[in-house]
């Protein structure tokens, strides 16, 4: 399978570590995103008429949307990240799978504005990322009464890691995580994974600072 990436990119960055969970091997094909817009090139035009970026090619097979290459890749290598035990799995992978498209309009337009100054209000970007943390936080409260770490179920799916980068990164659109203890443990428990890769500004657990114990100083 080949992979048009570019490292930055948290959409790419999906692909790549749900590539490396399922143990499957991608062709990386680095695209010169900024400040080459190469995106918008003829080459990856053809293959992609939105002009977005990632793009995976497995043979005849080409997919423009990360959430399907998640799918995809899990499907072929991977099915348990697919979660269908159970009717209730599956359908909390989907929602959480749309969920995280507002992730991306909100937390990644305002990382983009703020990296890239790439246009927009970032009031908005942010206020509706703020939103989007507040569910998803509220989400994992609910999993954590079930016992259950991920969104999903007890396992991790395909629905974490749409969900991860984003909010991983949202920090660098200047919204923090600070408020919300139980996406910061869910964090850490993606990131504890076997098979774990990081991306500029996503560490592995062992890099990151202990969080703080309830009720000590």
């Amino acid at each position: 399978m080949k992979l048009y990436d570019y490292v930055l990119s948290p959409s790419c960055y999906k692909a790549r570590l749900m590539a490396a969970l399922a143990g499957v091997k991608l062709d990386i094909r680095p695209v010169d995103f900024h400040p080459g817009a190469e995106h918008r090139g003829p080459e990856l035009m053809a293959l992609n008429p939105a002009g977005s970026i990632p793009i995976l090619e497995d043979g005849d097979l080409v997919l423009t949307e990360s959430s399907a290459m998640l799918v995809y890749l899990a499907a072929k290598a991977a099915p348990q990240w697919l979660g269908n035990d159970t009717a209730g799995e599956a359908a909390r992978v989907q929602q959480w799978l749309s969920f995280s498209h507002r992730l991306t309009a909100s937390l990644g337009a305002a990382r983009l504005h703020e990296m890239l100054l790439r246009p927009g209000n970032i009031d908005v970007f942010q206020g509706q990322g703020t939103t989007a943390l507040r569910e998803l936080e509220a989400g994992l409260v609910e999993q954590h009464i079930r016992g259950q770490r991920f969104l999903a179920s007890d396992r991790p799916s395909v629905a974490d890691i749409a969900c991860f980068p984003y909010v991983a990164l949202a920090p660098d659109g200047g919204v923090s995580l600070d408020p919300y203890p139980l996406i910061r443990l869910w964090s850490r428990a993606i990131r504890g994974l076997d098979g774990f890769i990081e991306m500029p500004g996503i560490h592995r657990l062992h890099e990151l600072s202990p969080e703080p114990v309830p009720g000590e100083a």
